[in-house]
């Protein structure tokens, strides 16, 4: 049994079209109908706050940013500020919000370096993420949605700095409701691509065999690299967080069919020590599109607030 294949692949490639015989996955199964949702379709609209030197994209995900900050944040809230673009957008919408004072006594808790060197030239006050911080509310962005649960997955990207991984899932848990702002593309029924895993140093290579035995066939196993594509043992040079961690990503090959499992797996391996999979109650998502924004979140239809189209 090979521990991590050593065929060509990418961290964002679709799933194989290839027949692959399945052992680990058999018993997993989508339970998307189990979660009650309410969306909300928002007609799209152009602004003036969206400039016109934005792109397409990123005047989409503009609107998805200032939503979420007109809509679910009020003064006097101290606010968990994601990573990533929509966050960096809702980030720089907030402090224009405050100095307007529109808003007041906002403080900022970041979920990395990135969030709060926005939030300090944005104008936010800030305070460092305790265990006993009482967080109202976060936003964040997402690599991708699963579809009926909004269940995410963080941390695909190469992180920059001090990023963690860590840090950015203990502001969220920590929050009393949490909205992702998100692009159609990544709220997805049928989900593909990576999951990363932080594992300890010692001994990774035993990690990474136990975590390749349990998705055989439907996933190869890589640590990755600090710089460029060095193969799947990450090179002389392999990433190593701010905590001291090694990062492995689970590049599946095929539909991922339940990312609760994924991470109930997970959860279950000496030396997996966090993953980039978050399960979160309550939680929102404000979906993205060319045709304006819809919103779906997991508390039944008839305790969610519905927003007017």
């Amino acid at each position: 049994m090979a521990l991590i294949s050593t065929s060509p692949s990418s961290l964002s490639s679709s799933s194989s079209s290839a027949a692959i015989p399945h052992r680990s996955f058999i018993t997993f199964k989508n339970n998307n109908n189990k979660v009650r949702m309410n969306k909300t379709m928002i007609r799209g609209s152009s602004s003036s706050d969206s400039s016109g030197a934005l792109s397409n994209g990123s005047s989409v995900l503009f609107r998805a940013a200032k939503h979420t900050v007109d809509t679910y944040i009020t003064s006097g809230m101290v606010v968990g500020l994601g990573s990533g673009q929509a966050s960096a957008m809702a980030i720089e919408y907030m402090g224009r919000q405050l100095r307007a004072g529109a808003l007041k006594d906002v403080i900022g808790i970041p979920t990395s370096v990135a969030s709060a060197n926005e939030a300090a030239v944005a104008g936010i006050p800030l305070d460092q993420y305790q265990d006993t911080s009482q967080i109202d509310f976060a936003f964040d962005d997402a690599d991708i949605i699963e579809e009926g649960t909004l269940v995410a997955v963080i941390g695909r990207q190469q992180p920059k700095g001090d990023e963690s991984i860590i840090q950015e899932k203990s502001v969220l848990n920590a929050a009393d409701k949490l909205v992702f702002m998100v692009s159609e593309n990544q709220y997805k029924g049928v989900l593909d691509g990576s999951v990363p895993v932080l594992v300890q140093p010692v001994n990774w290579m035993e990690t990474a065999e136990e975590i390749d035995d349990l998705f055989i066939g439907d996933a190869e196993v890589w640590r990755r690299a600090s710089i460029g594509l060095a193969g799947p043992l990450g090179g002389d040079f392999p990433l190593v967080t701010k905590e001291g961690h090694h990062v492995l990503d689970i590049i599946f090959t095929s539909p991922i069919p339940s990312l609760a499992k994924v991470a109930e797996s997970l959860d279950k391996i000496d030396g997996v020590v966090d993953h980039g999979v978050v399960s979160k109650f309550p939680c929102a998502v404000v979906i993205a599109s060319e045709s304006g924004l819809s919103t779906v979140d997991n508390l039944s239809a008839n305790a969610a607030e519905g927003l007017q189209s």
